[in-house]
């Protein structure tokens, strides 16, 4: 699925992106704050200049679950357009991932805007699309933090709050990575010393 080592540089790029915007590798990374150290601006859909209500309307309250987030670039910078409609763990994912395809060096798939408003989506790369999908987790709840907050007894809800993520999200994290399994043999093998 992946190149060799694809994860493992994930996991290290989490850390040193982590480090250089001054956050300790255990601790949550607010999306905003590494668009801002990549010099990437971040708007909301709402609030993007220029934006006409009609398109607004359908964007946020037709069809709201059609997009999540969009990077467009224009006089050499890019931004990335959030769905103000989502709420929860959602936001800071969707602002991830777009984070992510910009880290990796992604081509920007082609979007259009139909005549009654609906987004399409004229290229969609799969292997990009899990690339970002996988370092944007790995950006969001590294296998470090995890297995720090796992070490100290946090129940997986206590981790979502902390790191302002989805439970799902730290339950796939906590399995995708090792974490889970890793917990598991140092129980056993503590149990077996006692």
């Amino acid at each position: 699925m992946f190149a060799r080592g694809f994860k493992t540089w994930c996991e290290n790029t989490a850390v040193g992106l982590r480090r250089q915007v001054g956050v300790a590798p255990e601790d949550p990374l607010e999306p905003a704050a590494l668009a801002e150290h990549l010099d990437i601006l971040v708007w909301a859909a709402d609030a993007v200049p220029g934006a006409d209500d009609e398109t607004l309307r359908v964007l946020l309250h037709d069809d709201p679950s059609s997009w999540s987030a969009v990077t467009v670039h224009a006089d050499g910078r890019s931004a990335i357009i959030t769905n103000s409609a989502h709420s929860g763990g959602r936001p800071a994912s969707n602002l991830m991932h777009e984070l992510a395809h910009l880290v990796l060096g992604h081509e920007a798939a082609r979007v259009d805007v139909s005549e009654d408003g609906h987004l399409m989506l004229h290229t969609f790369d799969r292997t990009q699309e899990d690339e970002a999908n996988w370092l944007s987790g790995c950006l969001l709840l590294p296998r470090v933090a995890l297995l720090h907050r796992k070490e100290q007894g946090w129940a997986v809800r206590r981790i979502a709050r902390h790191f302002g993520v989805s439970e799902a999200m730290v339950r796939y994290r906590i399995n995708v990575s090792g974490v889970e399994a890793q917990m598991s043999r140092r129980k056993k093998w503590t149990s077996r010393r006692r």
